[in-house]
C-alpha cells in the first residue's frame, strides 16, 4: 500500500478490507487453490487477495491490479499453502 500513489484507490481499497473484517465481502470471487479475491472498481481493477480458513479470514500479503492478475493468484496460492502448512506445525 505504500507505493500506491492513488490516495483515492489506497482509501477504497482499506475500506473494502474494513468491510471483510465484519464479514461482507461484497464484489468478491473465489478463484481456485483457496484464493478468493475483492474486485475493487477503481483505476486499474485493484484485487486484495484472501482466504478464509475456517471462519478466519487471513488476508495475503500482496494485492495488485488485474492487468497482473494471473501471476498474482499464482503467487497467493504458494503464500497460502506456505501458510496452512506453518500453521499445521505449531
Amino acid at each position: 500500500m505504500a507505493r500506491l500513489a492513488d490516495n483515492q484507490a489506497r482509501a477504497r481499497i482499506l475500506a473494502r478490507i474494513d468491510r471483510l473484517a465484519v464479514g461482507n465481502s461484497g464484489d468478491s470471487k473465489l478463484l481456485r487453490g483457496g484464493v478468493s479475491e475483492l474486485r475493487i472498481d477503481w483505476g486499474p481493477g485493484y484485487r486484495v487477495y484472501y482466504a478464509m480458513i475456517g471462519k478466519t479470514c487471513v488476508l495475503l500479503l500482496c494485492g495488485g491490479d488485474k492487468r497482473k492478475q494471473s501471476s498474482d493468484v499464482e503467487r497467493e496460492i504458494e503464500y497460502l499453502h506456505d501458510y496452512r502448512e506453518r500453521i499445521q506445525e505449531q
